[in-house]
């Protein structure tokens, strides 16, 4: 099959490429570094004609209330161009248990690109992923110091991108499901358990604080970054900590 992949240069794109093409089928990278702007639909013509599935897998660049204009923007500028060009399957990825955390900005946003798609005009498929497992030092950062790392107990289920991306690739490559499909870690941890357990694989001395209130996940409530009956990926926390 032809495959436009959209934001196919990123962590996740580049490996969805990279997995479609070994599988036999003709998968194409767009970005803007390759001349593709979804926000003013420059190149977006040309980017999708010809191709039978669309995957897009862009991301705002902020996580604010901006956020949901980039979706906006970004998903009436694809799906106009992908009708036209008769496109016959649109995959978008987005996050477990999203339309659980309505105080977050970015997951009400992440709603909104997911409606979007299925009021729109190609069939489609849905793909949420929990938590990256190569983000999580990230989510550490935000509440860190030179002494200690402050993180909620919230419950989480981290994937590795790997993974991720080779379920988006086996659902752009199938039928559209016209509905969604979740995939996740083969682990649950609480977050403040989980950045014990980083620190000490990377010889980091710094201690763990369990604080309710610490970071973006502290909005989160109950076990909604989880999914115990989703496809579970095949990789450990553990043994991709021991590789990174």
């Amino acid at each position: 099959m032809e495959c436009a992949v959209i934001g196919g240069t990123g962590l996740i794109g580049s490996r969805v490429v990279e997995d479609l093409n070994a599988a036999g089928h003709h998968a194409t990278p767009h970005s803007l570094s390759t001349g593709v702007d979804i926000l003013t639909g420059k190149g977006l013509d040309q980017a999708v004609e010809g191709a039978e599935v669309v995957v897009n897998l862009t991301n705002s660049p902020t996580f604010d209330d901006a956020s949901a204009g980039f979706f906006r923007t970004s998903m009436d500028n694809l799906l106009a161009a992908s009708a036209k060009a008769g496109v016959r399957h649109f995959v978008i990825l987005s996050i477990v248990g999203v339309e659980k955390v309505p105080d977050l900005d970015y997951y009400r946003a992440k709603v909104l690109q997911e409606d979007i798609l299925k009021a729109g005009p190609v069939p489609y498929s849905i793909v949420r992923a929990t938590q990256f497992m190569e983000f999580m030092e990230a989510a550490f950062s935000w509440t860190s110091d030179d002494h200690t790392v402050r993180l909620p107990a919230t419950p989480i289920q981290p994937i590795a991108a790997a993974d991720v991306a080779a379920a988006v690739s086996e659902v752009a490559a199938g039928a559209p499901l016209n509905g969604t499909v979740d995939v996740a870690g083969p682990d649950v941890y609480q977050l403040d358990e989980l950045g014990r357990l980083t620190l000490a694989a990377k010889g980091d001395g710094r201690s763990v604080v369990t604080d309710g209130t610490a970071g973006m996940f502290a909005a989160v409530r109950g076990d909604v970054l989880t999914n115990r009956g989703a496809r579970l990926a095949p990789t450990h926390y553990e043994d991709w900590l021991a590789r990174a």
